[in-house]
Formats: C-alpha cells, structure tokens, sequence
C-alpha cells in the first residue's frame, strides 16, 4: 500500500520565500526542497488511497487562515520548521474522518513547515531564530503519496479537496 499524508500547499511565493533563507549545505542537514513545502493535517502512513477519498469526500472544510512563524525553530532536534497556526480546525476534521485508516494519529496537531531534517549531531543550520512571518488562505487540501528516494521523498497529490 501507498504511504500518505493529507497536507495543506503553501502558495508559491511561501515556498520561495523559504528556500530564500539560509541554506548552506553541511553535513547530516538535507534542506527540504521548494515544490516539497507542506503543511501536514495527517499522516496515515500505508492506507489504501481510495478508502481515504471515500472518508474525505463526506467531509465540509472550514475556510481556513494560515499563519507562518514569527520564526524559525526546532522540532524534537532532527527538523528546522517554521510554525504554522490556524489550521488546528482542518486537521481535527481530517482526523476525525481518517482516524480509522493508516497509523493511529497523533494525539495533537502541531503546525509547522519544515525546511531542513537533521541527522543526530548535526550541527543545528544558521537559519535557526530567523524570523519569518505570513498569511495565507488555505483554498484546498490535498491526498499525498510519498516515495522515498536516496535523494529525498517525492510527493504526488492524488486528490484535493476546497476549503470555504
């Protein structure tokens, strides 16, 4: 079976805006790359695809206002994320449609981008404490499928659905 998530794009100047920042290469850091920016609601990990659409076509999303930042910071030590609020409502209404299907969710929804992965002892990227801030509308959500490479995961959406 597929691995999936259920995410939120980001709009195109976002993602640029991020790749703008500090992204000096160095070892155990793999900076996300640009068209892979994404909020996640949901990760299923193996889930039949179809099953998830079925779930998620019975669903109404709320309109919903995204807000980056107001800086950089770390998630557990292995991930450089900017936060991200305002989406709290659509992951509850993606997990309450999907609890069933996948891995168990997780007990809370914490919003954020993620712009570097770090591997243990990596020395933690320049970018960190940067500040960084914006708004965006969230139009739609979208089923993604995840393959891992060697060279880092590549993401298809597979359905998407309107927010508002």
């Amino acid at each position: 079976m597929p691995r999936l998530f259920v995410a939120v794009w980001p709009p195109d100047d976002l993602a640029a805006e991020l790749t703008a920042l500090q992204r000096k290469d160095q070892r155990g850091v793999r900076f996300v790359r640009p068209e892979n920016c994404h909020v996640t609601l949901r990760f299923l990990g193996e889930a039949d695809p179809d099953e998830v659409i079925d779930a998620l076509d019975a669903a109404t999303f709320a309109p919903a206002r995204a807000r980056v930042g107001p800086g950089i910071d770390i998630v557990s030590d292995h991930a450089l994320v900017v936060p991200v609020h305002g989406l709290e409502v659509l992951a509850a209404e993606v997990t309450a449609r999907t609890g069933h299907l996948g891995d168990p969710p997780r007990k809370r929804f914490v919003g954020h981008l993620t712009l570097a992965r770090l591997k243990r002892g990596a020395t933690m990227p320049a970018a960190i404490g940067a500040f960084m801030s914006a708004e965006f509308n969230v139009d739609e959500i979208a089923l993604v499928q995840s393959r891992l490479d060697p060279d880092g995961a590549r993401y298809e959406t597979l359905q998407t659905w309107m927010a508002g």
